[in-house]
């Protein structure tokens, strides 16, 4: 937790996939700046730990099991956070997962589906449970984790591609949808960052992903964090419907 200045203060914020890399860092970003925090994943002990982690630095934070394929666990997420802290004033939707490369005309039905559930069903329902709890606290802020693939396509990952893109398409809908009533929302595309399974990777293709940037490496979970709390503020409000890169200049290029 780095932040230095509370500006978040006051709110109530919620997170899935919290239990590790980026979400991990915007709930520690979240309550670092004040805000409490409703962590939630499907890993209990990794959501529990990144409780553990914001309350070791004096933050106030809670877990809540979700799976944000379920349409009643994400309501069910929102009804505890407004029961736990009273309000939402903020969503961030970033859990997702990836699938294995493989080309468009060999992808199976199941890994269409399961790719789709998480990644754009997920953040459908989500928001259609967030909205109503931020209209009822006079408005807030939605932040969808897109990526940088939701302007680019990339070797073997097509149902990512699809379902990145649409989730920018769903974030302008909110703010077309429901802006008049204080409600915005924000995708962000990260670039490739270091979650840990790129330890996994060669050095050659590690050295490749690293090159892929033009400032010459990855991207930090901390780096997402920072800019998901800052656009989080309520001095963003006239911030609605974007898109804002996190990729060290990926799609500059």
């Amino acid at each position: 937790m780095t932040s230095t200045t509370r500006f978040l203060d006051g709110q109530s914020a919620l997170v899935t996939g919290a239990g590790a890399g980026l979400g991990r860092a915007i709930a520690l970003h979240y309550a670092a700046a004040g805000a409490r925090v409703v962590v939630a994943d499907i890993d209990d002990a990794a959501g529990e730990e990144t409780v553990r982690r914001i309350a070791e630095a004096g933050g106030t934070a809670l877990y809540q099991r979700a799976d944000v394929s379920d349409p009643g666990q994400a309501q069910a997420l929102v009804d505890r956070a407004v029961s736990a802290f009273g309000k939402l004033d903020i969503a961030c939707n970033n859990a997702g997962v990836a699938p294995p490369a493989t080309k468009l005309a060999e992808i199976d039905d199941a890994l269409w589906r399961r790719i789709m559930s998480i990644n754009l069903d997920g953040v459908f329902y989500g928001m259609r449970a967030q909205i109503p709890a931020l209209e009822a606290n006079g408005g807030g802020v939605i932040v969808n984790v897109a990526s940088i693939l939701g302007q680019v396509g990339f070797p073997g990952l097509a149902p990512y591609v699809a379902t990145k893109h649409a989730v920018l398409g769903l974030t302008k809908q909110v703010a077309v949808d429901y802006g008049a009533k204080g409600v915005r929302a924000i995708a962000v595309g990260p670039a490739f960052i270091k979650t840990g399974m790129e330890e996994n990777l060669a050095p050659e293709d590690r050295a490749a992903l690293d090159a892929a940037h033009p400032v010459g490496r990855m991207g930090e979970p901390e780096e997402v964090g920072a800019v998901v709390a800052m656009v989080s503020a309520p001095g963003w409000t006239f911030v609605n419907g974007a898109y804002l890169p996190i990729d060290g200049g990926y799609l500059a290029r």
